[in-house]
């Protein structure tokens, strides 16, 4: 009885911390799109018409984004 009740505390304290890792991202994420350069450009739905247009867009800090294979990965583990 006591295993089972460790058992089902150690999952839902994992449960939270992937859910407070999600919230982490997606509030990291969300700053990085506000504070993006290519937000407050005129017509930026459009392609740069410049080189230094493209490197003005691209100049804000960008998150990196593990590879398919890591995310696909790291999904199947949690269930």
């Amino acid at each position: 009885m006591l295993h089972q009740l460790a058992g089902a505390a150690r999952k839902a304290a994992r449960t939270m911390a992937d859910v407070i890792d999600e919230c982490n991202y997606a509030q990291r994420r969300m700053l990085q799109l506000r504070l993006a350069p290519d937000r407050y450009v005129i017509n930026s739905d459009q392609a740069p018409a410049t080189f230094a247009e493209f490197l003005f867009r691209t100049s804000g800090l960008l998150i990196h984004e593990p590879a398919a294979d890591k995310r696909f990965a790291d999904w199947h583990t949690r269930s």
